[in-house]
């Protein structure tokens, strides 16, 4: 396939993966359309996740087995994904980065999403990614260099330092939100939030997600942070922001089935129980 036959397709999946989740935002869609998603995931063939956490090659290594709304391996032996590109239309079409701003990705991976969000800050806005695992974040490094406005971290996204951020989008599952994206949040910044139980990506039962995952988007406003309900999600656990405690009060939250009443972050235990949808030691999620 010629670079312009493959320009042509990237511009077909964008379209097509924007319209699977009804965004209609036009800067979403031109930043895939516009990053080529061969440069972040290896040389091909290529690992298609299906259900169950089975993977099935592509027939051969033609960039054009990519452009479709497929879940690719990039670490398939141990489940680590670059996700599937209309969940992350949405959530960026959430988050609504906007032209010279600062986007804090903490997960970045192998950097497709960093290069992505990087398109939407162009051309004086900025990506800071963040990458645990040190294998990825250099090939994070490697695949970004042609972005200069990308700066790859190798750390923990819970305690790595950071300039302030108008948005932070977390690409992991974590029982509680760390202090420092609340604290490095700009005022009018909007945090990408996933919270996950310990069923949140090791089950095989995808019918229940709603009961282990959920992406809120939380938005500051001066010291308030308001917080909605945006979608379910199951995806790989964030290093550093799990633990046993808060995990059990997840799963217990999730039961109630009263997520989606959610609209208040409050960075306080102190409120009545029954004005809670979820608590945890110095924090809540709260419907008023």
């Amino acid at each position: 396939m010629t670079p312009n036959e493959l320009k042509l397709l990237r511009r077909a999946y964008a379209k097509q993966i924007t319209a699977a989740v009804k965004i209609v935002d036009e800067r979403v869609e031109a930043a895939f359309a516009e990053v080529p998603r061969e440069n972040f995931l290896g040389p091909g063939p290529w690992p298609i996740f299906r259900m169950r956490k089975a993977y099935v090659p592509t027939p051969n290594a033609d960039p054009v087995h990519l452009y479709t709304d497929e879940i690719v391996g990039i670490i398939p032996e141990r489940h680590i994904n670059n996700g599937q590109p209309s969940f992350h239309a949405f959530l960026l079409s959430n988050a609504a980065p906007r032209m010279d701003e600062h986007i804090v990705h903490v997960g970045a991976g192998a950097g497709y999403y960093s290069a992505i969000m990087a398109q939407m800050v162009a051309p004086s806005g900025r990506v800071t990614a963040i990458e645990f695992e040190p294998e990825l974040a250099a090939r994070a490094t490697e695949n970004l260099e042609p972005y200069r406005n990308v700066s790859v971290i190798q750390g923990d996204g819970s305690a790595v330092a950071f300039d302030g951020a108008d948005v932070i989008y977390v690409n992991a599952g974590a029982t509680r939100p760390a202090d420092t994206w609340l604290d490095r949040l700009n005022d009018g910044g909007r945090l990408i939030l996933p919270l996950t139980t310990d069923l949140g990506f090791t089950s095989a039962n995808w019918s229940n997600m709603h009961l282990r995952g959920a992406v809120f988007l939380v938005t500051r406003r001066g010291g308030e942070f308001h917080a909605q309900w945006i979608s379910p999600v199951a995806i790989f656990p964030c290093e550093g922001m799990r633990d046993a405690e808060s995990e059990k009060a997840l799963a217990a939250a999730f039961e109630s089935g009263e997520h989606k009443r959610v609209t208040r972050l409050y960075r306080s235990d102190a409120l009545p129980a029954e004005q809670c949808w979820l608590r945890g030691p110095g924090w809540c999620l709260a419907y008023f």
